[in-house]
């Protein structure tokens, strides 16, 4: 059964929020920002409606029809840093902390860490989340959001960037081709994220 995916306009941004903060309540990164289950329920979506403005303007959402599972991309020129153009000396990262809880550092603290190993200098698509409802999870729903992107990218010679929230993840990344690069950004007293890499395949 074939998978329907459409690109996200405005009218969908309280969906793909809510999508998000369920997808990933149990996420260890995420976890690690919002540490504890109550104040991740009642904190955490903020961050997500944070993330999915950004992309809206600047980005694309891709969302599957049924509206179960979403993947937000940026295109990121040669010449330009990843995460929304942000460079990690930015204030923005900081303007978001205030937006979204201006007491937890770690807010404005991710930001800084995955857009200070973000590589440059090569245009790419930068997949900067990827969420599913956690009653499909497992449907390969987001395999097809990615590869509906990944074909594209093997047909214009793009490569596609990712961090890797778990292990678990990183495994089916590399199944479709990504591969880590350079060590694993080690969150302070925290779990793991995996930066990955993924040359474009050529087709004969």
């Amino acid at each position: 059964m074939g998978v329907t995916i459409r690109t996200a306009g405005d009218g969908d941004r309280e969906l793909i929020v809510r999508l998000l903060d369920e997808a990933f309540q149990d996420d260890p990164v995420s976890g690690w920002v919002f540490p504890g289950d109550e104040y991740r329920r009642t904190t955490h979506h903020r961050l997500m409606a944070a993330f999915t403005d950004v992309v809206l303007a600047e980005g694309r959402v891709d969302l599957t029809e049924d509206g179960s599972a979403c993947a937000l991309w940026m295109s990121v020129p040669a010449d330009e840093p990843g995460h929304g153009g942000e460079r990690p000396d930015d204030d923005a990262f900081a303007r978001m902390r205030q937006a979204v809880d201006p007491d937890n550092e770690r807010v404005e603290l991710i930001g800084r860490l995955t857009a200070d190993i973000h590589p440059s200098g090569r245009a790419h698509e930068y997949l900067w989340m990827i969420g599913v409802t956690p009653g499909r999870q497992g449907e390969g729903l987001g395999t097809a959001l990615i590869g509906s992107v990944l074909d594209r990218c093997d047909r214009e010679g793009l490569a596609a960037y990712l961090e890797a929230s778990s292990e678990r993840s990183a495994l089916l990344y590399r199944r479709l081709g990504f591969e880590t690069v350079g060590e694993p950004l080690a969150l302070p007293d925290g779990p793991y994220m995996w930066p990955m890499w993924r040359e474009p395949r050529t087709t004969g």
